[in-house]
């Protein structure tokens, strides 16, 4: 007959030689494999100290008394004898010592060409481009998306911008739906090998509704389709684009291409063959937000990209690169990434990397390391777009399970380290985002207020929101001061 002082009893035995094992068990685990291994939590790590849970309100409420509205001063135009507006934007945030949340640059003119740019677009007609490359932190369009929807309100724009004809994670603003054969090709990772030439364009990839074959064997005709649907989501200046372009080149043969807006035949024409840089435009007419291309060829072009926008002001794009480390550009053909940033009027580029090299840096030689390596993609990119400002988000707090607890990465504030000291050696701007939201230990507390996810790794879409209202107003506070100061 089984009585309860059984089951206490049994009880007791069990901890008593789980707690013997705690002090026997190896405090590295036991390796069972690559990667995998068995731990056991030390008693200490039960009833001992516990580390203490990081207190962001302060920073949260900072976040959420920036004031990011517009006031308006006016500036006399010599021509017309009118008021030409500008649109000047006063955010203010409470600072304390562990929170730095403004830009950080050796002379003070990382941002220089930018902004100069900025103020230009007052006087001239001419867009410019903010190309916003980073790795799953920024899927979605998260953080770009505001950031697009704040320049352009400040100083016009219209359009989502850049987009993959086969993106890994769809976006809020755009649902891109693919016909039959469509494939991606990237190098933002390892370079694809079934690539036989470099030639990945602005995104880092491309797509192909054919694969790669001899051109004897290109008998087949395949006919297939690309869907565009845009939403409200974006807000109005990113819904009212009013032109399409599409970039493409690589083809052996001629691609036979129908444009549609909604059901309506709106262009129907054929693409160039050759060439690793065409562009094929199609103006808006109806106001559709569903817009379609039909295909029909023996051999697809690669298709670097689709760009959806208007005649001038900001455009954002959103250039997110699952996986990515950021060491990519020097497998991307130099001189057609020049192209693109020049035909584009790229004038500030934005890099944020670092989160997918936490899991295999092991120690601080190998963080210079990867310091070492940003280093080198910078002046590439400088090589490329050399009128065009740099400015590199540092990667944000990330947490491993220790025992009970979700620690910071052990070398995560040394990679953090070296690459900031990479990016203002190179004379670049640097956002410290693992310092904007709390510094070490700070994540489990952004889990906890539901502004990232339970990886303890992304940012949710409200902790993206307001992350990005942190990078927006440090912009923003530096315009506002290169205003006044001229630099």
């Amino acid at each position: 007959m089984h009585l309860p002082k059984h089951s206490l009893l049994f009880g007791l035995i069990v901890f008593a030689s789980l707690g013997l094992l705690s002090f026997t068990f190896p405090g590295n685990g036991i390796s069972l494999s690559s990667g995998l291994s068995l731990k056991f939590p030390e008693l200490s790590s039960l009833f001992g100290h516990k580390e203490e849970k990081k207190d962001i309100s302060a920073i949260l409420k900072a976040i959420d008394d920036i004031d990011t509205s517009f006031t308006i001063t006016g500036k006399e135009d010599r021509n017309e004898g009118n008021k030409i507006i500008q649109k000047e934007v006063k955010p203010s945030l409470n600072k304390t010592k562990t929170l730095v949340t403004g830009i950080q640059s050796r002379n003070g003119r990382a941002l220089y060409e930018f902004f100069t740019a900025l103020n230009e677009l007052k006087e001239e007609n001419v867009g410019l481009r903010v190309l916003h490359y980073g790795d799953s932190q920024i899927e979605g369009d998260r953080i770009t998306d505001y950031l697009r929807l704040k320049l352009q309100g400040q100083f016009g724009g219209e359009g989502p911008g850049l987009v993959s004809l086969m993106p890994i994670s769809q976006s809020l603003i755009n649902r891109i739906e693919n016909g039959p054969g469509w494939e991606r090709y990237g190098t933002y990772t390892a370079k694809d090998k079934r690539v036989q030439h470099n030639n990945y364009g602005v995104l880092a990839g491309f797509c192909r509704f054919l694969p790669y074959k001899k051109f004897k064997d290109s008998s087949a005709v395949l006919t297939t389709t690309l869907g565009i649907t845009t939403t409200r989501l974006g807000g109005e200046n990113a819904l009212n684009f009013n032109k399409i372009k599409l970039f493409y080149g690589g083809s052996k043969t001629r691609t036979w291409c129908e444009f549609y807006e909604g059901p309506a035949l709106m262009s129907a024409d054929s693409l160039a063959a050759g060439g690793n840089f065409q562009v094929k435009e199609y103006k808006i007419y109806s106001g559709s937000n569903k817009h379609s291309l039909k295909f029909r060829a023996k051999d697809s072009p690669d298709f670097y990209a689709i760009s959806l926008e208007g005649d001038g002001g900001v455009m954002v794009d959103n250039i997110a690169l699952r996986g990515s480390s950021g060491t990519f550009f020097h497998q991307i053909n130099l001189s057609q990434l020049k192209q693109f940033y020049d035909y584009l009027h790229v004038k500030l580029i934005i890099l944020q990397f670092g989160g997918n090299v936490m899991p295999s840096i092991k120690n601080d030689s190998m963080a210079i390391n990867y310091g070492n390596y940003i280093r080198y993609q910078i002046a590439l990119v400088k090589k490329a777009a050399p009128y065009a400002s740099i400015l590199f988000i540092g990667p944000s707090d990330m947490n491993i399970k220790e025992g009970t607890e979700y620690v910071t990465y052990p070398v995560l504030e040394s990679v953090r380290n070296e690459i900031k000291k990479a990016v203002l050696e190179s004379n670049c701007a640097f956002f410290d985002m693992y310092d904007c939201m709390g510094g070490r230990n700070s994540m489990s507390a952004w889990v906890d207020q539901k502004l990232a996810a339970s990886d303890y790794i992304h940012f949710s879409p409200q902790g993206a929101r307001k992350m990005a209202t942190m990078l927006y107003s440090a912009i923003i506070n530096d315009y506002n001061e290169f205003l006044k100061t001229g630099k």
